[in-house]
C-alpha cells in the first residue's frame, strides 16, 4: 500500500494541486488504513475527498517547514551548540548512530552513498536540582536549578538525499494522522462492544427471570423486583445504544470520525518552536552567554499529548 502512496509526495506537490488520481489512491489508503469496511458507506470517497486533500497539504507544508539537515559528525559536534546540547558527549553520539537499527538495515540495502539523511527524534527533559553558583567570588550551594537533557534518541526513515527523507516523513505524518483517527474509532467500537455484552448479560437474566414465572419464593417479590431492574437497565442501555449509534450507522459514525481528523489536521499532528538557553553543564539560564548559547528547537506534538524535539540530519556513511 505504501507503494500506491509514494507517488502523491513526488517531492515537487505544491498546495491544493495534486493530480486526481492520486487523490483517489489517497482516499483508499485513509480507509484501507483505518477500517476498510467504510467502503460500504454510500459515497464514501466523495465525503472523504475534501478531507483527505486538507490532510496532504498539512503534512506538506508541516514536513517542509523543517529546516535543513544538520550534520552528525565530531566537527559538528564542537562548532554546533545545537548538536553540543543534544547528546551527552561526542562518543555518546557515535554511540546512538552505531547502534540504530534503521540506519543499519538503510547501510546494508543502500549499496555505495556518502551520507544518510535521517529525521533524529529525542525526548527534552526538564528536572529541578539543587546546584552550585558563583556569585562574585563565592560559591553559592544549593541553588534551585534546572538541567535540561534529551534521552531516547531515535533516527527513523534514513535516506540517500534529503528529498528522499521528506517524501518518507510526509507518508510517515499521513499515517500517523491515520492512526489517531483510528484509535478515535477503537474506542467507539470498544465501548459499543461493552455495552452490547452487557445487554446480552441483562437479556439472558431476563430471560430466565421471565420462563420462572417471576417466582421462587413465597411471594415472589424479589424476583419482581430483580426483573423491574433488568428491565430498566436494558432501557437505559437501549439510549445508550442509540446515541452512539445503531448497527447500520456506526460505519457511517466510523467515516465521520476518519473526516474529522483528517479535515482538522493541524489540532492531531503539529510543530511548533521552542527557544532555550542552557549552559554547557545543561543547565537552563535566563540569559545567553558565551558558554550558554540560545537553542532553537522544532518539536513535533501530537493530540495525545506527545512531543518530541525533531531535527533532519546527515550522517557521512564511514567505509566498512
Amino acid at each position: 500500500m505504501l507503494r500506491i502512496f509514494q507517488s502523491i509526495f513526488g517531492g515537487n506537490e505544491k498546495k491544493g494541486s495534486y493530480p486526481e488520481s492520486l487523490l483517489k489512491a489517497a482516499v483508499e489508503r485513509a480507509v484501507e488504513g483505518t477500517d476498510p469496511w467504510m467502503r460500504a458507506v454510500s459515497g464514501y470517497k466523495r465525503k472523504l475527498r475534501p478531507a483527505v486533500l486538507q490532510a496532504i497539504d498539512h503534512v506538506v507544508a508541516l514536513v517542509d517547514s523543517m529546516p535543513a539537515a544538520i550534520t552528525l559528525d565530531r566537527a559538528a559536534y564542537e562548532d554546533s551548540p545545537l548538536v553540543r546540547a543534544v547528546f551527552i558527549s561526542r562518543d555518546d553520539m557515535s554511540s546512538i548512530i552505531a547502534t540504530s537499527r534503521e540506519l543499519a538495515e538503510f547501510r546494508k540495502s543502500s549499496g555505495e552513498v556518502r551520507a544518510a539523511y535521517a529525521l533524529l527524534l529525542t525526548e527534552k527533559q526538564e528536572r529541578g536540582v539543587l546546584g552550585a553558583e558563583m556569585s562574585g567570588d563565592i560559591v553559592m550551594h544549593g541553588v534551585p536549578q534546572v538541567t535540561v537533557s534529551f534521552e531516547s534518541h531515535r533516527l527513523i526513515d534514513p535516506s540517500s538525499t534529503e528529498d528522499e527523507l521528506r517524501r518518507k516523513l510526509k507518508h510517515r505524518a499521513f499515517d500517523h494522522l491515520l492512526s489517531l483517527a483510528l484509535k478515535r474509532i477503537t474506542i467507539v467500537k470498544t465501548e459499543r462492544g461493552k455495552i452490547e455484552n452487557y445487554r446480552a448479560l441483562l437479556e439472558s437474566k431476563l430471560n430466565v427471570l421471565n420462563r420462572a414465572g417471576w417466582g421462587f419464593n413465597d411471594d415472589g417479590q424479589e424476583e419482581v423486583t430483580e426483573l423491574e431492574k433488568a428491565e430498566e437497565l436494558l432501557a437505559r442501555i437501549g439510549s445508550q445504544l442509540n446515541e452512539i449509534g445503531r448497527d447500520d450507522q456506526m460505519l457511517g459514525k466510523y467515516l465521520d470520525i476518519l473526516i474529522d481528523v483528517l479535515s482538522d489536521p493541524g489540532s492531531y499532528l503539529w510543530t511548533r518552536q521552542e527557544t532555550v538557553v542552557v549552559d554547557r553543564m545543561g543547565i537552563k539560564r535566563s540569559e545567553t552567554a558565551s558558554d550558554a548559547p540560545e537553542l532553537v528547537l522544532d518539536t513535533l506534538c501530537n493530540a495525545e499529548g506527545r512531543s518530541l524535539v525533531c531535527m533532519p540530519v546527515m550522517i557521512p556513511m564511514e567505509k566498512p
